[in-house]
Parts: C-alpha cells; sequence; structure tokens
C-alpha cells in the first residue's frame, strides 16, 4: 500500500472515530443532509425563472414546463404581464423557502458540531484527569490544554465548515452542471474552456494552506506551552532578571506564528485572484458565442448566474477541504490522547471496596522507575501496622516521596506489590483507596476560589460547620476568620493571596475532613514558622493517635516519637528503628542527625 492510500485509509478511519461522537444526534445528521439535497435542487431553479422571464418580456415564445404550472395554480401564462407578476411573486416565496432551507442547515450543522465537541472534549477531560502523574512528566500542560481546547474547537470545523458543507457544494455543483447540459450543452463546454486552470489552482491552494495550517496548529501548541509555562514560574523569571531572555524566545515561536499564517494569506491572495480571473474568461467566451450566433438574453443571464452558481462554491472549498484536513490533524491530536492506556482504572464491579480501611500496609519488594530503567526505589521492603506511626527520612531524592506516590496509585510499579489490610492496592476501587488516604504535601496547590472551596474541593457532602470544626481542632479557625470574608475569602489561583505556611494549613484541613485512615504528612511543616509548626506539631499528636500515619520530614525533631523509622538512600532502605535504636547503631541516621544538629549549633553561634 502506497504512503497516500495509507493516509487515505487512516483519514476514513478517524472520520469513522469522529462520527462515532455523532450517534446521539444522528437524525439531525440526516436531516442535514437532506437540506443538503434539498438546496441543490433548488440552485438552478432561480437562474431557470429568470431565463423564462426575459425570454417571455423580450417576446419570444416561451414553453411554459408543466410543474411551473402546477406549482403557480394556473395555465394561463400567455400574457407575458401576467407571466411576469406570477414567476416574480412565485421566486420571492421560493427565495424564502431556499433562504429558510439554508438557514435551517447552516444552524443544524453548527449546533451539531458543538453538541459534539462538548461530548469530545468531557471524554477528553475525563481521559486526562485519569492519567497517570507520569504522563503529566512527560507532556507539557500548555500541549493538553491545546488537546483539550483548539483541536477539539477544530473538530466542530469539520461539521460547520468542512465535510457537510462540502457535500452541500459539490451536489450545488453538480446539479447546475447538470441543468446547463441539459438546456445547451455546447454552450456549457464552451463556457467551461477555461475550468481545468480552476482545478488545477485549486489542488496547488489546498496543498499549500494545508501545509501551512499544519505549521500553524504545531505555532499554537508551542505558544500554549511556551505561555503557559511561563506564566506559572513568572517568579523564578522576574527573580532571575530572565524577562529579557525569555522574550527573545517568545519573539521566535511567535515568529514561526506569523510566518505560517503570512504563507497561508499569500496562498489565498493568489487563489481568489485567479478564481476571478478564471470566471471572467468563461463569461467572456459565454458572451462570445451567444453574440456570435445571436441566442436569446435570457440564456445569457441564466448562465452567467450557472457559472456564478459554480464558482461561487468554487472559490471556498479548496478553503473547506483544508479545514476538513485540519479537522482530522486535530482529531488524530486528541484520539492520541483518548487511547492513551497510561491511565489508573477509577473503578470496576470487582474493584475492592471496604467500609472501613483498618490501615496495615505493606510493600513487598517494591521496585520503582519514572522512566525505566533508571530506578528510583528498589527492592523495598517494609510493613506498618494499623495505627502505627512510621517515618521516612533520608537526603533529597532518596525515594520518601515517590513512596506515598506509589501508596497512593499515583504511578505504577514495575516490581513487587503494595498491599493495604492484605489487599493488592491495584484491586481497591480507586475512589475508595484515595478517599482512606489524608495527604498533606510540601508543595500546596490551592485553586482559584473561596477557602471553602479549596478545604471541601467543592465537595457538597462537606458542610460548613464541619470545616469549621476541624479548623478549631487543629487553631487555624481565627487564622481564617482575621482573612477578609473568612472562609469566603477568594485565595486567587495558586493561592497565592497566602504565604506558603498558611496554604499548608488549609490543606492540613483538608486532609483531615476525609477522616482517613491513613494520613501521609510529606514535609508537612518544612516551610511554616516555628509557632505555626508547634500549632501543627500538637495537633498532629492528637490526630495520629490510633491512625496509620507516614511522617516525611527533614528535620528529624518532628519524628522522634515514631514507632519506627526508616532511613532511606538512594532509592534502598539503609536501616530501620525507633530514634534511640538508630543513634546507638551510629549508622545512616546518626549521621543526619549529627549533621543537622552541628547546623543548629552553627546557627546559634
Amino acid at each position: 500500500m502506497t504512503e497516500k492510500a495509507k493516509k487515505k485509509a487512516i483519514d476514513i478511519s478517524l472520520l469513522g472515530r469522529v462520527f462515532h461522537f455523532v450517534k446521539p444526534y444522528r437524525a439531525f445528521f440526516y436531516i442535514s443532509l437532506l437540506l443538503a439535497i434539498i438546496m441543490a435542487v433548488f440552485a438552478p431553479v432561480r437562474p431557470y425563472l429568470i431565463q423564462l422571464t426575459i425570454d417571455k418580456a423580450t417576446g419570444r415564445l416561451v414553453t411554459v414546463p408543466h410543474w411551473l404550472e402546477s406549482l403557480l395554480f394556473t395555465t394561463k401564462l400567455n400574457d407575458a404581464t401576467h407571466f411576469i407578476i406570477a414567476v416574480s411573486i412565485f421566486q420571492v416565496v421560493f427565495l424564502f423557502i431556499e433562504t429558510t432551507a439554508r438557514f435551517l442547515f447552516t444552524f443544524i450543522t453548527a449546533w451539531m458540531g458543538q453538541s459534539v465537541v462538548k461530548d469530545m472534549r468531557i471524554a477528553v477531560y475525563r481521559k486526562i484527569i485519569g492519567l497517570n502523574l507520569s504522563q503529566f512528566d512527560k507532556t507539557p500542560i500548555g500541549t493538553l490544554t491545546t488537546r483539550t481546547i483548539n483541536d477539539i474547537e477544530s473538530i466542530n470545523d469539520i461539521f460547520s465548515d468542512g465535510l457537510i458543507p462540502i457535500i452541500a457544494d459539490l451536489l450545488t455543483i453538480v446539479v447546475t452542471l447538470g441543468t446547463m447540459f441539459w438546456i445547451n450543452w455546447k454552450l456549457t463546454l464552451i463556457s467551461l474552456v477555461p475550468f481545468p486552470i480552476m482545478i488545477l489552482a485549486t489542488y496547488y491552494f489546498k496543498e499549500s494552506v494545508n501545509k501551512s495550517f499544519i505549521r500553524v496548529r504545531n505555532a499554537v501548541a508551542a505558544l500554549n506551552a511556551f505561555v503557559q509555562e511561563h506564566i506559572t514560574g513568572m517568579q523564578v523569571v522576574q527573580a532571575f532578571a530572565a524577562e529579557e531572555r525569555e522574550l527573545d524566545k517568545f519573539k521566535k515561536i511567535n515568529s514561526e506564528h506569523r510566518n505560517a499564517n503570512i504563507k497561508a494569506i499569500f496562498a489565498y491572495s493568489v487563489f481568489f485572484p485567479v478564481v476571478e480571473v478564471v470566471l471572467a474568461i468563461s463569461t467572456g467566451l459565454l458572451v462570445w458565442w451567444i453574440a456570435d450566433r445571436a441566442v436569446d438574453a435570457g440564456l445569457l443571464v441564466a448562465f452567467i448566474l450557472y457559472l456564478n452558481q459554480i464558482f461561487r462554491p468554487l472559490r471556498v472549498i479548496a478553503d473547506k477541504f483544508n479545514v476538513l484536513q485540519m479537522g482530522m490533524i486535530a482529531a488524530e491530536r486528541v484520539f492520541k490522547v483518548l487511547d492513551n492506556e497510561d491511565y489508573t482504572p477509577v473503578s470496576s464491579q470487582q474493584a475492592y471496596a471496604p467500609a472501613v480501611m483498618q490501615g496495615n500496609i505493606q510493600f513487598k519488594e517494591v521496585s520503582f522507575a519514572y522512566s525505566p530503567p533508571n530506578y528510583v526505589l528498589r527492592n523495598i521492603n517494609f510493613q506498618v501496622q494499623a495505627g502505627e506511626t512510621v517515618a521516612l527520612v533520608g537526603h533529597t531524592g532518596s525515594g520518601k516521596t515517590s513512596i506515598i506516590s506509589l501508596l497512593n496509585r499515583l504511578y505504577h510499579i514495575q516490581e513487587g506489590a503494595i498491599e493495604i489490610d492484605g489487599v493488592n492496592i491495584e484491586t481497591y476501587d480507586l475512589d475508595s483507596l484515595r478517599k482512606s488516604i489524608g495527604v498533606v504535601l510540601q508543595d500546596v496547590f490551592l485553586f482559584s476560589g473561596s477557602v471553602m472551596d479549596n478545604i471541601t474541593l467543592r465537595n457538597p457532602n462537606i458542610s460548613r460547620e464541619q470545616v469549621i470544626s476541624a479548623a478549631k481542632m487543629i487553631g487555624v479557625h481565627d487564622f481564617i476568620m482575621q482573612l477578609p470574608g473568612g472562609y469566603d475569602y477568594d485565595v486567587m489561583e495558586r493561592g497565592n493571596t497566602l504565604s506558603l505556611g498558611q496554604r499548608q494549613l488549609l490543606s492540613f484541613i483538608r486532609a483531615l475532613l476525609y477522616n482517613p485512615a491513613i494520613l501521609i504528612l510529606d514535609e508537612a511543616t518544612s516551610s511554616i514558622d516555628t509557632e505555626s509548626e508547634m500549632l501543627i506539631e500538637k495537633a498532629i499528636d492528637t490526630l495520629i493517635s490510633g491512625r496509620t500515619s507516614i511522617v516525611i520530614a527533614h528535620r528529624l525533631s518532628t519524628i522522634r516519637k515514631a514507632n519506627k523509622i526508616i532511613v532511606l538512600d538512594k532509592g534502598e532502605i539503609k536501616e530501620t528503628g525507633t530514634h534511640e535504636e538508630l543513634l546507638v547503631l551510629g549508622g545512616f541516621y546518626a549521621k543526619l542527625h549529627e549533621m543537622q544538629f552541628e547546623n543548629k549549633k552553627t546557627a546559634l553561634v
């Protein structure tokens, strides 16, 4: 199979997948096709009636078709005045009907396209929020934004400006040409002499614009990714006075976008004048032929109108083919997201969803790599009994956060197994699993919205009283009430109006509200001042009582009371024991403790 044939097969397959989303609206699809046929049949009627009217007005003998007599409800059309009045009234009515059909066609195709876009966008977003975090590590956020918004919007054009309008235009051209050959085949052939030039120009225009549009799409994706990333990291850009350097990078990407658009504009600038020239040549040949043979004026006017009905859609049909092609390219990108198999199934009928989780955790020979074969965890074995507090310590990059990410099933493990209450976490219902694990991360993310929305994540099952009670439990209620609007205070995007410590306090309440069986604190006090740290540590002492807890901290002072301390280094467990046991052992943990003690001593000096 040739490359061209393969591409055609792929396009048909993609089109079939796009039309899978049309199934709920297939009645409207069939209506739009019916309207396309009706408009094509209507197209040559008015020019033909104008021809008859002119011939009648100039005194020529006109044979009135029987269908016209039936529609006009009269056979008394021999009188020229009576004929012209009757046909003119009919044309006004006919024009209204034709305009109504065109309005319905345009509205239905656009409505259907937007409905498909709505359903497809929901499907894509559902897939994105279910992808494993490894996909977000590898894919720029701006690219996924482009797939969800820009590319899916391009798929709408398949319906509103692509496939169905192309069918309607082609039907109009075919019916009009058929009418012209039926009326006078010689005159039709003469007027179509320059037509090959038009076909050739259309082909080159389509190819040129298609390449330009692909460049434009790629440039848009690059722009989205760049702007998304740099607005998010604007604090770093400004802190290191990198504005000019980043602006230069943006100018290069933006220039590529401009150049791609200019190339498309150039193709349009050449193509449309060519169409007008070809139409002018066809009209000139038509006038010459009729004038040379003294053919009636009505035929001349009718054929000029027919030519316009052919060339009008031809002006835009190449553009519509490009729109269709761009829609197919966008569909291919969107379906790559939908076909991504690196996701965690949310639930199934066979999924395990216990009413109450005890909190026994066991890692069995777990090895994990974000990008195999570069393993960040190697042969991890440990067990946490229900109600115990286990601390994970080690240098940055030792694998502490990776362990809790695996416990939450944010990533797939390559080797080994993780069990909770003796059941492999892969068999758990994902919602049930994650609702039973409360997490407070070091890097807290808050969404645009109120304090209440960020604490509850807009869960309608959590009442305001529950939030206030949890806030009072850890002593954060007074701090929240000091904010303008209290619990209704708008924290803005990413919580930038709050300090890092304040954001961590809110995330702490968020985790506790779900009353999880397992509590994970990942550097939960690393960015909080001493007073806030003491406040949280008092709450932690109460909250971890009787609850399985995993505490990750660089500060060894926060984990002395742990039942067990696991020391990690380069993805491997080096030591396990209590604070006192590990100090006596004099190994890796003792060195970490000594280093922190020396740092504090130096700071005091």
